[in-house]
């Protein structure tokens, strides 16, 4: 009687933490929703805002050279704690997944209705395949953010030439801009895929 009831009491905690680790996994998307909007809206006003100053020079230097290091701050700080979002929510998969794992073992009807090809990742493949993937790193929303981020510091670095040196032609500071742009792109990309290979080592072991 008493294996009866440590046995229910057991399926109830698990089914209690299967429900914390959903709810878990939704608030890290709706964070990096509203973080991901939040600085998508800080760009486009402050761009809105540098139309209005461009007619005037001796408004928009100062301006320009204020808010864009500020915007791309802001980026770099998102980028960073989306990445730890994107990492969460797979955390918080992976345990959800282990309590499926678990949920098989009620039964032959339970192994049936849990089985590991009708659930999601890690499930369905392992981590190190889906992590591997180059479209599991470029189609994140820190990702998104990142390019975006990048393209500021380029346009930012952009206008700096362009200020400091009036008479050196227009195409060397897009260059700077557009080789800085794709470093930083890059070093997202290798920052992201450093963090992600660490998750990966974690998990490794696929839930049973």
């Amino acid at each position: 009687m008493n294996e009866e009831a440590d046995q229910a009491a057991l399926l109830s905690a698990l089914t209690t933490e299967h429900f914390v680790l959903q709810t878990a996994y939704t608030s890290t998307v709706t964070e990096a929703a509203a973080r991901s909007t939040l600085y998508v809206m800080a760009l486009s006003s402050s761009l809105v805002a540098m139309g209005f100053l461009s007619q005037s020079r001796e408004l928009f230097q100062p301006f320009a050279a204020t808010v864009l290091p500020v915007v791309f701050l802001l980026g770099l700080f998102t980028v960073v704690r989306l990445v730890d979002t994107g990492l969460e929510s797979m955390q918080h998969l992976t345990g959800i997944a282990r309590i499926r794992g678990f949920y098989r073992t009620l039964g032959e009807e339970a192994a049936q209705h849990f089985a590991p090809e009708q659930g999601r990742w890690p499930e369905t493949e392992s981590p190190a395949s889906r992590l591997g993937a180059l479209s599991a790193f470029l189609g994140t929303m820190a990702s998104m953010i990142a390019v975006i981020n990048s393209v500021v510091a380029g346009v930012a670095v952009n206008l700096l030439v362009q200020m400091s040196s009036p008479t050196s032609p227009k195409w060397l500071g897009i260059a700077v801009g557009a080789v800085l742009a794709l470093t930083l792109t890059m070093a997202f990309l290798i920052y992201q895929r450093w963090r992600f290979s660490l998750f990966d080592a974690a998990t490794r072991r696929k839930p049973t």
